[in-house]
C-alpha cells in the first residue's frame, strides 16, 4: 500500500479504484481490464486486483462471458443517498413536477461541478419524441442553458477558467468567442433566463433560470429541454416566464427572500 507523497496523504490504491469507478461512462458503460490499465495507465495486474476488490462490495460487476465490467448497485445506493440528502433536490422536485405540466417538455435540475454542469434531477414529460438526458452527465458549462445560468451567477475567476479551458465547437451554434460568451452573460444576468438552441445537441432547445438559496446565490439551475420543432421561437417567452416562476418558487422553497434582497441594494 502506497501513499502519495505531497500535500495530505493519499492512499494510491484508494485513489486508483476512484479513477477506474469514474472512467464508466453512459457512453462506455462496460470496460475490460486491458482497456481501463492503458487508458489509466496502470498495469494490468493492479487494475485486476482493484476491479475484484470493487466487485467483492458490489461496486463493479464482472460478465463472465465478455470479461467486462460494469457499474453495480453500490454505487446506485451511494447516490440515492446523496440525491436524498441534497435539500435543493427535496425542495424543487415538486417544482419540476409542475413545470412539465404547464410546459408539456421535460425539466432538470443542474447544478455545476468544477467546470461542468451535472443534472441532478429529472421529471419526464409524456411526449412520445423526447430529448435524451442521463443524470451525472457532464456537459460543458458554456453551451447549455443551464450551464450558462450557472456561470452568469459564478465568479469572474469561474467564467475565466472555462474561457481558458478552451470553448470547443461541439455544434453551429455553440459559443467559440470569449467576448461573445461574456455579453451572453451579461444578457442572462439581466433578462433573468438563458436559451440554448442546438449548442450542444442537434434539434435541441432548452431555457434555464436560476435557483437561489437564502443567501442569495445561485445554488443551481431549472431548465427545460425539448426538440425545436416543439419549443419554437414564438413559444420561448412564454416557457421562459414559466421556467423563472419555477426558478422563483424553487428559490423560496430554499429561504429566498428576494424582498429582503430588493431592500439591501437599494
Amino acid at each position: 500500500m502506497s501513499i502519495v507523497k505531497g500535500g495530505p496523504q493519499i492512499l494510491s490504491s484508494v485513489r486508483n479504484a476512484l479513477r477506474i469507478l469514474k472512467s464508466f461512462s453512459t457512453f462506455e458503460p462496460t470496460k475490460r481490464v486491458g482497456e481501463l490499465a492503458e487508458s489509466l495507465g496502470l498495469a494490468k495486474s493492479t487494475v485486476s486486483r482493484l476491479l475484484s476488490t470493487l466487485a467483492s462490495e458490489g461496486f463493479v460487476i464482472k460478465d463472465e462471458k465478455t470479461n467486462a465490467y460494469r457499474l453495480g448497485l453500490s454505487v446506485l445506493t451511494l447516490g440515492g443517498i446523496i440525491t436524498n440528502d441534497l435539500e435543493i433536490h427535496k425542495e424543487a422536485a415538486p417544482v419540476l413536477y409542475k413545470l412539465v405540466n404547464d410546459t408539456g417538455e421535460t425539466a432538470h435540475l443542474a447544478i455545476l461541478d468544477g467546470l461542468d454542469t451535472i443534472y441532478i434531477h429529472k421529471e419526464e414529460c409524456n411526449h412520445p419524441v423526447r430529448i435524451l438526458t442521463h443524470l451525472g452527465r457532464r456537459n460543458p458549462s458554456y453551451c447549455t442553458s443551464s450551464g450558462k445560468v450557472l456561470l452568469a451567477f459564478s465568479e469572474p475567476k469561474i467564467v475565466d477558467m472555462v474561457v481558458d479551458g478552451g470553448l470547443v465547437r461541439h455544434m453551429h451554434n455553440t459559443i467559440t468567442d470569449p467576448e461573445v460568451l461574456q455579453h451572453e452573460l451579461e444578457t442572462i444576468q439581466k433578462q433573468g433566463y438563458a436559451v440554448s438552441t442546438e449548442e450542444l445537441t442537434e434539434g435541441t432547445r432548452s431555457v434555464a433560470a436560476p435557483i437561489r438559496d437564502y443567501t442569495g446565490h445561485v445554488v443551481s439551475a431549472i431548465t427545460v429541454v425539448g426538440p425545436i420543432q416543439r419549443m419554437t421561437n414564438h413559444k420561448i417567452d412564454r416557457i421562459a416566464k414559466k421556467v423563472m416562476e419555477a426558478g422563483n418558487e424553487a428559490s423560496e422553497r430554499l429561504g429566498y427572500d428576494e424582498r429582503y434582497f430588493k431592500r439591501l441594494r437599494s
